[in-house]
């Protein structure tokens, strides 16, 4: 019983030490994936992995904190030790689906209404969005914040193909989003309400007219086209 005992304390003791005291399950090599507009490099400073700590005692919560604190752009991270002595992060970046001018730059805005970054250039296939909402009897109920997630809302709603076509976002108030796309087209969106059913509808027109200059599906259930 007595050698039982003290064999479990042996085992006990010397797992303790290969994984706090001993050199051999330490921290070597951090690698870092998934970016796209950062670099790894980016996201590893961020990160500052403590090289040299125990693997058992790096905190990875505390080390996604740090990345999402420090770089904006990321939406996500995750933190996985990779035994015996690595860390692995891997990103996800926000993505762009409304720009706001800002003097000669431009205000990257996610899907979820964070304004993440500001950039010297707007992204490809991003529309800019412009609110005029000043002079609207329902500015008083909808301010620019709210208006904005309206605005996102219906750039979200937009079709894959039908978002790389639109150059602007135009808010003028709760119930008038008006869409410029390429070559001079506009569509006539209404609310932010009924967004996917709007967008099958404009994607529906836009096969159909393909020469026409304006659309109307502020009620997707009965859609209109004018201009060749």
């Amino acid at each position: 019983m007595l050698l039982c005992l003290l064999a479990a304390v042996f085992l006990v003791g010397g797992g303790s030490w290969v994984l706090y005291g001993s050199s051999w399950l330490r921290v070597e090599k951090v690698t870092a994936g998934g970016t796209q507009v950062l670099t790894p490099e980016q996201v590893l400073a961020a990160a500052a992995v403590p090289v040299g700590a125990p693997l058992v005692t790096v905190d990875t919560d505390e080390i996604a904190a740090r990345v999402r604190s420090r770089l904006p752009r990321v939406d996500s991270v995750d933190v996985v030790r990779a035994w015996p002595h690595g860390i692995g992060l891997k990103v996800t970046e926000r993505k762009p689906v409304l720009l706001i001018k800002k003097d000669a730059k431009f205000v990257e805005v996610d899907a979820s209404g964070v304004r993440f970054d500001t950039v010297p250039k707007a992204p490809a296939g991003v529309p800019v969005l412009e609110l005029s909402a000043g002079q609207s009897p329902s500015g008083r109920r909808f301010d620019e914040e709210r208006l904005l997630h309206e605005a996102v809302g219906v750039a979200g709603d937009l079709p894959e193909a039908v978002a790389k076509e639109t150059v602007q976002v135009k808010v003028g108030s709760y119930d008038s989003v008006v869409l410029e796309l390429t070559r001079g087209r506009t569509v006539v969106w209404g609310s932010g309400e009924q967004g996917e059913a709007k967008g099958r509808a404009l994607t529906a027109l836009l096969k159909a007219a393909p020469k026409a200059d304006h659309f109307d599906v502020s009620v997707p259930t009965a859609p209109a086209v004018s201009g060749s």
